[in-house]
């Protein structure tokens, strides 16, 4: 590679490595922020080694290709078999949180929705928007932070928020996509791909198994134990690298002008409307709060470019929303950190 090369391939990374060193800065200066970046430079760190990885050598998307399926299929799963499997059942049956959380992702995505519909007249393009507000970076992103911010009683949350959040979200985008469409195809048959889609997802069956075994109070043999304890443990740093190589292989070309507002809804709007439902409904403990504002605080999902590519449509646009949206999430959930550890948020927003 050429010097020219490279430098070009390495100026976008320059701001990341030295936000990433003014941080370190901060946590020395005051002590007060020193416990939330601790916990927070180690997880946005590997996704920024990732990020300047993925510019620095060009290998193209094909060379993520196992190492997602090593992600997606092996390591999370395991890591979320391992943790939820041990979790009594009663927990794993609390309908009341799901409903609030999914409720929160369904308002989310439906006001996107309703821009985006104002703004473009098009159905398939605001329904790419709605998955950028409502659509966290869950998987990834989520069971790395929860587990190393909140400890394991946040397994069980995570993984509802997981399980519902796609089941609602894989079949409410094929569904309004097929309605700004004219291909023929029924909304029933649209609607029964889409779900068995959403069960399908190795996350979600893990998820199902372990909640099996969890009833049963089962436990697989202590070699395939010991197999699903070295897979879990390498689950996140993997997610977390993956994900900063694919955002430095998919440049910012466009920012649509509804990006800050589409922005705003995700990272700010998402976690303060949960928080408020959590908060009406009452009765739940701090763990399983903050998982839920935790987990709504993410950005995008990558999932979100691949369905828009998958529909071809809102691609670059989806794209750059990822991109900022990872980047600003450092920030803001960085803050949202330190606002749990310290104590700054009440349990309930509403009681004092």
């Amino acid at each position: 590679m050429r010097s020219s090369d490279l430098k070009s391939r390495l100026a976008p990374v320059l701001p990341l490595i030295a936000g990433f060193f003014g941080l370190m800065a901060v946590g020395h200066a005051f002590p007060a922020f020193a416990g939330v970046i601790d916990l927070a430079l180690p997880f946005f760190g590997l996704i920024g080694l990732g990020f300047i990885c993925g510019r620095m050598f060009d290998f193209g998307e094909e060379g993520l290709a196992w190492v997602n399926v090593y992600i997606v299929y092996a390591a999370l799963p395991s890591l979320m078999f391992t943790l939820v499997s041990k979790t009594p059942v009663a927990e794993l049956l609390n309908l009341r949180f799901v409903a609030c959380t999914v409720g929160a992702t369904i308002t989310a995505f439906s006001i996107a929705f309703l821009v985006g519909m104002k703004a473009t007249r098009n159905a398939q393009e605001a329904a790419i928007q709605g998955l950028v507000c409502g659509y966290a970076n869950i998987g990834y992103m989520g069971p790395g932070l929860t587990l190393a911010a909140l400890g394991a009683g946040s397994a069980a949350p995570t993984a509802l928020i997981f399980v519902a959040d796609t089941i609602f979200l894989f079949s409410a985008v094929p569904l309004l996509m097929a309605a700004g469409r004219q291909d023929g195809e029924s909304v029933a048959r649209t609607i029964g791909r889409a779900l068995v889609r959403a069960f399908t997802n190795p996350f979600n069956l893990s998820v199902f198994v372990a909640v099996v075994a969890a009833y049963f109070s089962w436990q697989p043999p202590a070699p395939i134990a010991r197999m699903t304890v070295l897979l879990s443990g390498s689950a996140a740093p993997a997610a977390l690298f993956a994900l900063g190589v694919t955002v430095a292989l998919r440049p910012m070309r466009r920012v649509a002008p509804e990006l800050p507002v589409l922005l705003a809804i995700k990272l700010i709007g998402h976690p303060l409307v949960v928080y408020l439902y959590l908060s009406l409904v009452g009765g739940f403990d701090r763990v399983w709060t903050f998982t839920a504002v935790l987990m709504a605080s993410l950005p995008p999902a990558l999932n979100v470019f691949v369905m828009a590519s998958q529909y071809r449509t809102y691609v670059e646009r989806a794209s750059s929303a990822i991109l900022v949206g990872t980047l600003l999430s450092v920030v803001t959930v960085t803050g949202l950190l330190w606002l749990i550890t310290t104590g700054a948020l009440p349990v309930n927003l509403l009681v004092r």
